[in-house]
């Protein structure tokens, strides 16, 4: 499966520095053991994402600005984040945002189909991070709005056992066609900021913007009686 870690988007790389990770053959050997019978990870549930480390290499006796790829591969039975980190280097804090607003989410791992019947062979479920953006869309985009892709890191939450669970999430469903269908943190969500993400998103348009607002402060009062 050495298609598999191109598979994981490189969050936090500038898309103009994308394709140059594929300048050179990277071996993740490492991480295909680990997936394989014996290996560390054989049997689990495997969540992936990249990220890249630019270096000033010699490369064929020049000096070469190199964007070195690491994986990260998170054990977790469940999505370890569904939100996303955007540390401004101008700014002094980190803003987090949820993973469909920068049109991120978790994927199955769809291997080439000449590799498929040794990636069943592996009993592994594996998910990778994706983005949806389209990279032709970009100029249409703001440049803060392109910017917040530059510093995107994914958003890790501890996680709590049932007995500390207190359940503040609830799924909101708006009637649009399609409709809307989203979870909503009482707590942890600022129903101004979550309809401004949505519109962001174009998940929601803008002229129903107000009305959406309403819905949720109606399920937040049925949900209090």
């Amino acid at each position: 499966q050495e298609d598999l870690w191109l598979s994981a988007f490189p969050i936090g790389t500038e898309w103009g520095n994308i394709d140059k990770i594929k300048e050179f053959n990277w071996n993740f050997q490492n991480l295909e053991k680990a997936l394989e019978e014996g290996g560390e990870l054989y049997g689990k549930t495997v969540y992936l994402f990249a990220n890249t480390e630019p270096q000033q290499l010699h490369v064929n006796g020049e000096q070469k600005m190199v964007f070195v790829p690491t994986v990260v591969a998170v054990d977790c039975p469940c999505a370890p984040s569904d939100k996303v980190g955007i540390n401004y280097v101008q700014r002094a804090y980190e803003e987090i945002l949820p993973m469909r607003a920068m049109k991120m989410s978790w994927v199955p791992y769809v291997p080439l189909e000449d590799r498929l019947s040794r990636i069943e062979g592996l009993k592994t479920k594996i998910f990778t991070l994706h983005c949806s953006q389209r990279r032709s869309a970009l100029k249409h985009l703001k440049t803060e709005r392109v910017k917040k892709f530059d510093y995107c890191m994914p958003y890790y939450m501890s996680l709590i056992s049932p007995e500390e669970d207190h359940d503040t999430t609830v799924d909101i469903i708006y009637p649009l066609e399609p409709p809307i269908v989203c979870p909503f943190d009482w707590e942890m969500d600022n129903y101004e900021e979550f309809t401004d993400d949505l519109v962001k998103a174009e998940e929601l348009p803008e002229d129903e913007k107000e009305n959406f607002k309403v819905h949720i402060a109606v399920i937040y009062v049925l949900g209090l009686l």
